[in-house]
């Protein structure tokens, strides 16, 4: 098998309306179809639903399930909150502070921006409680080529010990000692 790309990615929502009027009016996300039926397709199993497709740009999908018949949203309360978030590229610092300003104009708390050293971000949520990151990249070959090598032997030290390996370490340096 070789996978072209992800088709979409999908979620769940309080209340699709309210998700594609978030969607559009903060991260400039078009409606592209919706989807509701009395049964799932997949399982036959009789649940009413709304599934909603957004335009994440540069073919990526972005889609939602309302699930009126479900028990309210949670989350998984052993992971910690800022684990589990859907990250999207701009196309530079320029347009992630831009980003920022659309976001703190429609009133939402928004964190950072970030410096990762391979990239900037800020964080906000949507109304569903999902994590939102923006991101522009601020890499350079050689930084992502000296991650790249390392990568392997951090994951199996990691593996072993799960203790942050310290191969990468040099990615949050600043962004550290801004608050040490």
């Amino acid at each position: 098998m070789r996978i072209q790309q992800i088709h979409h990615v999908a979620y769940r929502c309080k209340d699709a309306k309210e998700t594609v009027d978030f969607y559009k009016r903060v991260m400039n996300m078009d409606l592209l179809g919706a989807i509701a039926e009395d049964k799932v397709p997949s399982t036959k199993a009789p649940d009413p639903y709304m599934h909603i497709f957004l335009d994440a740009g540069a073919g990526n999908i972005l889609a939602f399930f309302e699930l009126p018949n479900s028990p309210p949203m949670g989350r998984d309360p052993n992971t910690p909150d800022w684990t589990q978030h859907i990250a999207f590229q701009v196309e530079d610092i320029d347009a992630l502070l831009k980003a920022k300003a659309r976001a703190e104009a429609s009133g939402l708390e928004v964190v950072g921006p970030t410096d990762h050293t391979i990239f900037k971000s800020i964080y906000f949520w949507d109304p569903s409680g999902h994590r939102l990151e923006v991101a522009a990249w601020t890499a350079s070959p050689e930084q992502l080529a000296r991650m790249k090598t390392v990568a392997p032997e951090m994951v199996e030290e990691w593996s072993r010990t799960k203790q942050p390996p310290r191969h990468t370490a040099w990615l949050h340096e600043q962004e550290f000692a801004a608050t040490d």
